[in-house]
């Protein structure tokens, strides 16, 4: 359903200190529904590739390398309004900014260790979905 599905992925830097179950319950509170998810390490192409938009930009080569340092979570999360309520869910970038409650206030050590991904529109949602999972792999009604 176009609107009712985002990807999320639980960072390697909250994945790795125990965080993702924190995390998890944080989000089905919140009302999203995991329907798929996998533990991965990702390599440096599939890093690249996953984050190919940011690739003119300043920050791209450490992102890479904070990407592919351990093992990440990525999870397709569905409810109404996903995309937009996720970007709610887990606030600002930087957790210094981010209000009380959201993930990464909770969550995140630092603006570029900030815990968790989230698709900043449907179109990309979609393909973002698709980058890390095949349509046979998701639960089809929740």
């Amino acid at each position: 359903m176009a609107g009712n599905r985002t990807l999320t992925i639980i960072k390697p830097d909250a994945f790795c200190s125990g965080k993702a179950g924190k995390i998890i319950a944080h989000l089905e509170a919140g009302g999203f529904r995991i329907v798929a998810a996998r533990v991965t390490h990702l390599t440096e192409a599939e890093a690249g590739a996953f984050y190919e938009v940011h690739r003119e930009r300043p920050f791209f080569r450490s992102l890479v390398t904070f990407m592919t340092s351990a093992a990440c979570m990525p999870m397709v999360l569905q409810r109404d309004d996903a995309v937009i309520a996720l970007r709610s869910a887990i606030g600002a970038t930087d957790p210094a900014e981010a209000a009380s409650g959201t993930v990464r206030k909770l969550y995140a050590e630092s603006k570029e260790r900030n815990a968790i991904h989230a698709s900043d529109s449907d179109e990309n949602a979609a393909r973002e979905v698709s980058f890390f999972f095949a349509d046979t792999e998701l639960i089809r009604a929740m």
